[in-house]
Parts: structure tokens; sequence; C-alpha cells
């Protein structure tokens, strides 16, 4: 562990079974870095094959082990067999646009009449609301589906039962132990599921719900009475692998074969707005991860923060070239404009920050301070201090719409709904690692003394010391395809299955450009000669840039990532730094040199 690189974080490498580590190259035939790798990540000696080419027929479950799955596709396949209208209400996230599109698109391919609606964040908050609802019902919506919402919609709900409409909830959000009196609901994370699928997204619910309908609808012979061809719900995995990698669910069991196939699908470009949104981002590549996860999705994104809730479902819905054009450049004109409005909250939040700072938990609010980025703002400011951050926007009725992000081992989601039964919050909800509510500012100290309270009891076992945790020291040589490819055998990477992570020593910055004022590009040489370049993310303003911008030309170790950069047909790997130190050498760690 080392504790003294410029950005003060404790550097330290995973740990590795070297039995291990030799049973997979002797029994599989794999290599030194990739078993190393296996075996950090502790997979099964009997689960590498599957881990190395996961596909979903092998992770695949039977939907029906989610609590009331048959009930909810027994009821809308009778609701098909009728011809009736199905009312989808969504969210405006990537992940409820995901799952709101794979709705809809389904639904058209086999001729079902249906409507979608997506309400707007600012002036409806999220979730269903007895309006909303009536909406939907008016328009002659005869079965209203919610998707990534509808677990704590109580009031929405009663009004649809109340006015003889069925609801199915398809969601994946905290509940409380009472449910909303819904025909179903269909939750992995209802206290009462024994699935054990709680790591799926709502468009990896959707998912399994569809195929659990599609089989419906095949027993009852629909199909063959209606003439209708059986959709092949494989070809939607690109959408299920959006909402997946967007909504930052752990890369794991399903999940893991969901992304590695939808990426899959995603190549082939079938969906017309996702082809579409790739043309407008010129990216030329095979899509991976990054992609989607940093340029497809803070666009989908845009439309509920910025602009117009409901483009980003409708452009993954839409047939039409022109109109999906139209969309997609809308909703890279609000992501522009919604990087704009973050930098300006972000300044002003830094500015009035003061001695919130020093709190275990960060707890702020402030006048109109716009809603769409607030949640984008969280995350950055926990991200520079390591600690939950809870940001609040007032308006000018002393009502305050909330984003929250949090660190590994505080459920913000569980608190914020423990907080809406004290009766503290109007609602709210979220996840382990995000959530949202809805306050009365005289309420706030209140709220902070609870929230603070709760950290109280938790914060012995959760660290405030940033940990960067790395794989291994590699040499500078090790920066080509061969190596690259040995370790992207793991891939896709994300939460639950992070980007390894190495360490060259001995480096020497020898030529350096900064890249839209934000980044730096750089030369670096090795001990033994060797070059490599490497680009170092928003990086100017911080001490990595600082460090490397010296013109002192002392060696320092860097920490970070491989990066194929492809470019006119030529394929090179390049290495994305997280961190630098300046210790010659590592102090205890073991790890052997690669490549």
């Amino acid at each position: 562990m080392i504790s003294n690189s410029v950005s003060n974080k404790n550097w330290v490498f995973r740990k590795y079974n070297e039995q291990d580590l030799l049973f997979y190259k002797e029994n599989y035939s794999l290599d030194e870095i990739t078993s190393k790798l296996l075996s950090i990540r502790n997979i099964k000696k009997e689960e590498v094959q599957a881990f190395l080419s996961p596909s979903i027929k092998n992770f695949l479950p039977n939907p029906e082990i989610i609590n009331d799955m048959q009930k909810s596709t027994k009821r809308t396949a009778n609701a098909i067999s009728q011809n009736h209208k199905i009312g989808i209400f969504g969210d405006y996230d990537v992940d409820g646009a995901s799952a709101t599109a794979l709705l809809a698109n389904f639904f058209n391919s086999i001729n079902v009449p249906y409507e979608i609606y997506i309400p707007d964040r600012k002036k409806e908050g999220y979730g269903p609301s007895a309006e909303s609802f009536k909406k939907l019902i008016d328009n002659g919506a005869k079965l209203i589906i919610t998707v990534d919402c509808g677990t704590l919609s109580f009031k929405a709900i009663e009004y649809a039962s109340n006015n003889k409409t069925d609801v199915i909830v398809l969601d994946h959000h905290q509940s409380e132990i009472n449910l909303p009196k819904a025909y179903s609901v269909v939750n992995p994370n209802r206290l009462d599921d024994k699935s054990k699928l709680n790591y799926l997204c709502a468009a990896g619910v959707t998912f399994m719900f569809l195929i659990a309908l599609n089989k419906e609808l095949r027993s009852n012979n629909w199909f063959f009475k209606t003439k209708v061809i059986e959709p092949n719900l494989l070809e939607y995995l690109d959408l299920v692998a959006l909402g997946t990698i967007c909504d930052v669910v752990p890369l794991v069991g399903l999940n893991r074969a969901i992304v590695s196939q939808g990426l899959k699908i995603l190549n082939s470009k079938k969906n017309l707005g996702l082809k579409t949104l790739f043309d407008i981002c010129d990216i030329r590549t095979k899509p991976n991860v990054y992609h989607i996860g940093y340029q497809l999705g803070p666009r989908i994104n845009a439309g509920g923060r910025v602009g117009k809730s409901s483009h980003g479902a409708n452009l993954l819905i839409s047939n039409n070239p022109k109109d999906a054009f139209k969309i997609a450049s809308e909703l890279d004109h609000f992501n522009k404009e919604r990087q704009i409005l973050e930098k300006d909250v972000m300044d002003k939040i830094l500015n009035v920050l003061g001695n919130e700072i020093n709190e275990p938990v960060i707890i702020i609010y402030g006048k109109n301070w716009h809603e769409g980025v607030i949640g984008i703002v969280a995350s950055r400011i926990k991200d520079k201090y390591n600690k939950p951050v809870i940001i609040i926007s007032l308006n000018d009725n002393g009502i305050g719409k909330a984003s929250a992000r949090s660190i590994v081992g505080f459920d913000i989601g569980s608190v914020i709904i423990s907080a809406v039964q004290e009766n503290i919050l109007i609602k709210g909800g979220g996840h382990k690692m995000a959530g949202g509510f809805t306050i009365e500012i005289s309420n706030f100290e209140k709220f902070k003394s609870f929230i603070l309270s709760k950290f109280k009891k938790l914060s012995n076992s959760i660290s405030n010391i940033k940990t960067l945790y790395l794989d291994s020291v590699i040499a500078p040589t090790a920066l080509n395809l061969q190596f690259y490819n040995k370790v992207n055998a793991l891939a896709p990477f994300g939460s639950g299955n992070p980007e390894p992570k190495f360490v060259l020593e001995n480096m020497k910055s020898v030529n350096n450009k900064i890249i839209k004022d934000k980044h730096i590009k750089s030369v670096l040489v090795g001990l033994d000669g060797s070059t490599i370049k490497s680009m170092a993310f928003n990086c100017v303003e911080n001490e990595i840039g600082v460090h490397l911008l010296k013109k002192d030309k002392k060696l320092f170790n860097i920490a970070g990532k491989l990066s194929l950069n492809e470019w006119q047909g030529q394929s090179n790997v390049e290495f994305i730094i997280d961190d630098i130190s300046v210790n010659k050498k590592l102090k205890n760690t073991v790890p052997s040199s690669i490549g």
C-alpha cells in the first residue's frame, strides 16, 4: 500500500491466489495476466468458461421466479387478446427510457395499441401521479404498466384502482413492507422476493417480463391465431444493455450476459434511434461500455434533465429517420446545455459549501438550483470528498427537491424511505447508491439530524480514505494490442466487474499537450527507453495536471487503465492516468511485472 500519491489516495493491490492462478493456466490454457485477473475477481473454478463467454442461455432463469410475474403476463396477454390500449408510464432517465422503449417496440411489433407517458421532471417530478394516470385513462388506456417507478406510488395507483384500471408495476427500486394496491408488482427488490435478481435494472426486469409475456402469448396460440410474427427478443438486448450500463447496476450474472450480447446487437445498429445517436456522436469504432455510459447515455438523459422528458424514450422507439435525426440532434443540444448548467450549479455550490465539507454527510440546499443537474453535481462532489452528498433545490414555496449520492456502505435509498415513514419527507426513494426526495424546508434540520444519526451508526465500517485498487505492476512494453486483448477477455467492465488497473513504475514525461483546456495528453518514457502515450482527463486544475506539467523531469509512477485508440484503421494502446505517485519504488507490494 502507498499513501502519498499526488491525489492523496491509498494505492492498494488486490490479492490473488497463486494456486488458483496456476489452476486457470493449466486447466483452461490461459495466460498469466488473464489468470491473475480471474483470481483477483474470485471467479470460481467451475465458472471460468461462463465468465469469459457469457451467454443469455447460460444465465437466464425462468422469469416466473420473480414475484407476480405469471400474474402480470396473464393480465397483459388478456388485454392484448381484447386489443385493449395499454398505457406505459416510464421514468425520464436512461433506464426508464430503455424500459419504456422495450415495451413500446414489442407492442408495436405485434400491433397492440399503446401510449407512453414520461413525466416532466420539473413540473411533475418522479413517478406517477393521479393526474398523469387520469390522462392515460382518459385517452383510452385499459391497463397501465409502470416501468422504473411505481413501487412507492400509493396514491396514483389507488386512483387508477378506483377508476377500474389495473396497474402492473415493473420496477427495481427499494420497497417498503407495504405495497401499493396495484394488480401486481414485479420488482426483485420487493422485501418478499426470493428470485435473487435484485441486481437487475428496470430494463432488465422489463426484458424478463417480455420473455414471460411472449411465452404466455405463444402458449395461448395467439401468434398463430392472429398471424402475427413472433418477435425475436434477443434483438432488444441493445436497449437492455443501454439501461443496465447507464443505471450502473452490477455487471454480474445475467447482467454480464445482457451487456455482452447487447453490445453485439448494438454493433449491428438495428435500433434506428441508437444508430442515429451513434452518428451524431461520431462513434466510428465497435461500441463498448464507455460509448454507452459516457456518450450515448448522457445525451439520452439530457432530455429529462434540461429539455423534453419524453425525448429519450421517443428516440429509442422511432422508426422514422427524419424524426430520429431531429430528436437525436435536440438531445445533443440539450446535453451541451446540461454541461453549462452543471458547471454553473457546481460553481455556486462549491462557493457556499463552507464548513459542510467537514460533516460526515454533506447536506446543502439553495434557491432554485436546476433540478435536472443537481444529481450530477452531487455525484461530482461525492467523488471529490468521498462522502455521501445530498443537494436540495428549494422553490419559492419552501418545497425542496433533492438528489442524493452515496458511498459504499451507506444505503441512501433505505434511509430516504425511512425518513418518509417518519414523516420527515413528503416522498422519496432510491437505490443503495442514489436517491431523491421532496421535503418541506422547515424539516431540513430534522432531516439533517436524522441522516447524520443513521450515518454515525455505520461510520465505524465506512472509510473516509480514498482507495485506488490496483491489479498489477506492468512494464511499459505491455502497452500493446496483444496484452490489451488478454485483459479485455474479462470485459464487459463496470460495477461489479471493475476495469483492471495497472501501475507503470519510474516514468518520465517528455512531452505534454493540453486538450480542450481540461485534459492532458502526454508522451512518457520508462527507464528502458520505451515510450507510451497517455491521457489524464479533467486534470488541468488538479494535482495530477500540476505534476505532469512540471519541468523537473523527475521519475514517478502512474496508475490507471488501458485504452484502445482506433483511428483510420490503426489500433494503438494508450494509458489512461488515474493517479500519480512520486515514489520511485512501491512499498508493501509484491506484484509481478507483466509485459
